[in-house]
């Protein structure tokens, strides 16, 4: 628990810590800080509170945990919108990617006030759900972290005039580029009866092969 701040590894270490859990969501035009129940904890110069008038109540979180292999950390936050405004606020195509931090703490029994945080997940918010029940509307919104974007295929990508110039507008770099080539994945023959041109290697610029 190195991580620990001195003060929080301490609290921790006692007999009756009083903890609490928080989130932060910093949405386009608004900054969300919200705890996991009641009341309210002033953390630095942020106020955390059990309901935001604007939006609503943090419900739960799921999902907190380390990740393996090829999958990225995630959690689940959900949400309890205190209007149907803010929870269609909530759901617009801007709020996808806005950053999430979910954190932990503990406060001095005597004097209610912030001991320490620690960070158990920072990430963006991915995709909502809405979820309907009997009195109940909740808006569960998945939050991915930063590592997610390395998953990508990108399998729109090529090595083309138009592509290149879509990401670097004006750079005309591939305008002459010819015959252009998709080839094996790596480890496997390549044919080389003929002359052939690859231009997928960058960094060695335009190679030709031709077999003698």
């Amino acid at each position: 628990m190195a991580e620990l701040s001195p003060a929080l590894a301490a609290a921790l270490r006692g007999e009756r810590p009083l903890l609490f859990g928080m989130v932060e969501i910093n949405l386009p035009n608004y900054d969300l800080f919200l705890l996991d129940g009641s009341g309210q904890v002033m953390v630095g110069n942020r106020l955390f509170v059990g309901r935001d008038e604007t939006y609503g109540v943090l419900d739960s979180i799921k999902g907190l945990g380390d990740a393996v292999g090829d999958k990225s950390k995630a959690v689940t936050i959900s949400l309890l919108p205190s209007t149907t405004a803010a929870l269609a606020d909530f759901v617009q195509p801007t709020v996808q990617g806005s950053q999430v931090t979910v954190s932990m703490g503990a406060l001095d029994i005597a004097t209610g006030l912030c001991i320490g945080t620690y960070t158990l997940q920072s990430g963006q918010l991915d995709v909502p759900i809405i979820k309907w029940g009997k009195g109940n509307r909740r808006l569960e919104y998945s939050v991915t972290g930063v590592g997610e974007r390395m998953f990508q295929t990108e399998e729109g990508k090529r090595l083309s005039d138009s592509w290149h110039q879509s990401v670097f507008p004006g750079e005309t770099g591939l305008s002459l580029v010819t015959d252009v080539e998709t080839y094996v994945p790596w480890g496997q023959k390549l044919d080389l009866t003929a002359v052939e041109t690859r231009t997928d290697m960058p960094s060695m610029g335009q190679i030709t092969y031709k077999r003698t």
